[in-house]
């Protein structure tokens, strides 16, 4: 399934997207309005969305409705830094020896179409192509060869940083966190469409300039691990998004820096799930 949150005549609210439609919620008491609910309540809350997609009803066209971030306010962002080789090398930085994560404040988050703002006091602004997975049951001490039972599915994540803010703090959680620096979208693929995470072409565009080109078979810590190394710290829960890392071709590595500019528009596909699309503005 492709799981969305999205508004319609001004109600949002959950749904699922089976080719050009959106399969409705409205009035079925089975289905929790908000994404968080509907993954907390696991199981049945699927069962009950397979059976409204199964009855061929309560569909609205794609375009009448707005998609929102699928997880629009996640009880946690965390995001994993220097996960690709030629990032890394790019970056002139060391080899990790274990996983090492930031924390994106959950009021950046934003859905596909929505607008990245340049801030008012950067104009050091950029893009980062990733994978990120949600979280679909309260685990702890996850052992590596389990994780994926607590994946509820895959979504595409634009790790937007301010640069210059980034480097001011050892944690980068500011640089990471500005209002709009968290697209996410523009769905959420269940792990039942994806087969195998760690085999997936990734691409980010800066409108028609091909900056990033990975497969995600090239992270240094997949997301098995990821979920290991995490658990064995903290309580992850229903909702918790995590994004995966992004590969060379950011635009603070360019030359002449590729730094994101009012009036661009960045485009980021991966396979099997679909492209998350952002334009950029001026932050008003």
């Amino acid at each position: 399934m492709k799981l969305v949150t999205f508004t319609h005549h001004q109600s949002t609210r959950v749904g699922a997207v089976v080719e050009d439609c959106v399969v409705d919620s409205l009035g079925n008491a089975d289905i929790p309005p908000r994404m968080l609910e509907f993954l907390a309540a696991g199981s049945q809350a699927l069962a009950a969305m397979r059976a409204q997609i199964d009855s061929g009803q309560h569909r609205l066209p794609l375009p009448e409705v707005k998609l929102e971030a699928p997880v629009p306010r996640p009880g946690k962002y965390l995001a994993i830094s220097l996960n690709y080789a030629d990032h890394i090398a790019e970056t002139g930085k060391d080899r990790p020896e274990y996983p090492s994560f930031f924390t994106k404040q959950s009021t950046c988050v934003i859905g596909t179409g929505d607008a990245i703002h340049r801030p008012k006091v950067s104009d050091k602004l950029d893009y980062e192509g990733e994978l990120a997975f949600v979280i679909g049951r309260r685990c702890r001490h996850v052992a590596v060869e389990n994780a994926h039972e607590v994946i509820a599915g895959f979504t595409i994540a634009n790790d937007v940083s301010v640069r210059d803010w980034q480097v001011r703090s050892p944690t980068m959680m500011i640089g990471k966190s500005f209002d709009t620096a968290g697209p996410l979208g523009p769905w959420i693929v269940t792990p039942d469409e994806i087969g195998d995470p760690h085999n997936l072409n990734l691409k980010t565009w800066v409108d028609d300039e091909l900056r990033q080109q990975a497969n995600t078979n090239q992270m240094l810590f997949n997301c098995y691990e990821m979920i290991a190394y995490l658990s064995a710290a903290m309580t992850l829960e229903p909702g918790d998004v995590i994004s995966t890392g992004t590969p060379a071709g950011v635009g603070v590595k360019m030359y002449p820096r590729g730094y994101l500019k009012p009036g661009q528009t960045v485009r980021i596909e991966i396979e099997g799930i679909g492209t998350l699309v952002n334009p950029v503005i001026l932050e008003p």
